[in-house]
């Protein structure tokens, strides 16, 4: 069995790795830690894990030590540190932070005001999108788990983008998640009263997704990509959703209709299991992806007929954070990649 650990095993995203790690086949939770309950055991903090483990939080270094695999679910900012000890190891990093998202060290700066502190092992770390670049990711020590946002949206838009079918200067992404994107730690906007019977945009024009966004998609496209990107705060617990509107270029805006678009969607994500293309006339939901890894994808045009619309919906603990993570594990150390992962939505 794999032994492995998780950095930061008591905030909401490290709960979802403990939650979904304990039925996966191949592993063995070896060690978790947390800095603000070391020494509690995990089923004192969330009491979903009653009767099932007793596992103490320990130090960050005896989780680096005990295990093969170890998961960093920490905010921005503290994972560089942890990744130059696993590093010194030769042992494998997935990091669930912003990190080593963005590739040049100015855009870190700029959106997170940090300087890279190991410059070197940013060379060695690979932004772990599976759909897009799962080959290149086998050959990689240090895994970015990519963000939420932004995992709905470039999965909703590479089809288009590897067929260079759209215009690139202004994509639309309108995206809206549940509450618990803006972590354990209380914040004003998602205090009750604030966030209950309310609905918000924030980090309108600069919201720190908006780099990594453009640099993958850049990256898909092969040529440069800007978004205007808009995040909503939804008065619920999880999920993403996110609705995105692109111009088809000139050249091909009379060629395309929304069927072939539909069958170009179909066929690129056919061998993708967790990426689901719906049926004509569906729209994709929050209900009916929740608790999965699943990415659902509708396609509409606009009442003109000459807009796309993309609508794309994620579970922000699941696809968009844990599970992805999961399938990252799953994919560097050689595993079947949905193993952990077979999940279904209740529906509801």
């Amino acid at each position: 069995m794999l032994k492995v650990g998780i950095i930061g095993a008591t905030g909401y995203v490290g709960a979802e790795l403990f939650r979904l790690l304990l039925n996966h086949p191949k592993v063995k939770i070896e060690a978790i830690s947390s800095v603000s309950y070391e020494g509690e055991s995990i089923s004192s903090i969330y009491k979903n894990f009653y009767g099932i483990t007793n596992l103490i939080c320990e130090n960050q270094e005896d989780v680096i030590k005990k295990c093969d695999v170890i998961f960093a679910a920490l905010p921005h900012g503290l994972s560089e540190e942890i990744a130059n000890l696993v590093h010194k190891e030769n042992k494998i990093l997935i990091d669930l932070g912003a990190d080593f998202r963005l590739e040049k060290e100015e855009d870190y700066k700029k959106w997170y005001n940090k300087d890279y502190k190991y410059k070197n092992l940013h060379k060695e770390s690979i932004y772990a999108l599976p759909e897009f670049n799962r080959e290149k990711i086998k050959e990689y020590k240090i895994i970015a788990n990519p963000g939420c946002y932004p995992t709905s949206i470039e999965l909703a838009l590479m089809p288009l983008l590897k067929n260079s079918l759209i215009n690139l200067n202004n994509i639309i992404c309108d995206s809206k998640s549940g509450a618990t994107g803006a972590g354990r730690g209380l914040t004003l906007k998602s205090h009750y009263p604030e966030l209950n019977e309310n609905f918000s945009p924030y980090g309108i024009g600069g919201h720190r997704h908006t780099p990594e966004i453009e640099q993958c998609l850049s990256e898909i496209a092969e040529e440069k990509v800007q978004v205007t990107f808009t995040p909503h705060l939804l008065p619920i617990n999880r999920g993403i959703i996110s609705t995105i509107y692109c111009i088809p270029k000139k050249e091909t805006k009379e060629k395309i209709n929304l069927e072939e678009i539909h069958n170009l969607y179909t066929n690129f994500y056919k061998d993708e299991f967790f990426i689901n293309i719906l049926p004509l006339g569906d729209i994709a939901s929050i209900k009916d992806v929740k608790y999965t890894n699943n990415c659902n994808i509708s396609l509409h045009l606009n009442h003109r007929g000459d807009g796309i619309i993309i609508v794309s919906a994620i579970d922000n603990m699941v696809k968009g954070a844990a599970g992805q993570a999961i399938q990252n594990m799953n994919i560097v150390c050689g595993f079947e990649e949905k193993n952990g992962l077979f999940l279904v939505s209740p529906g509801h």
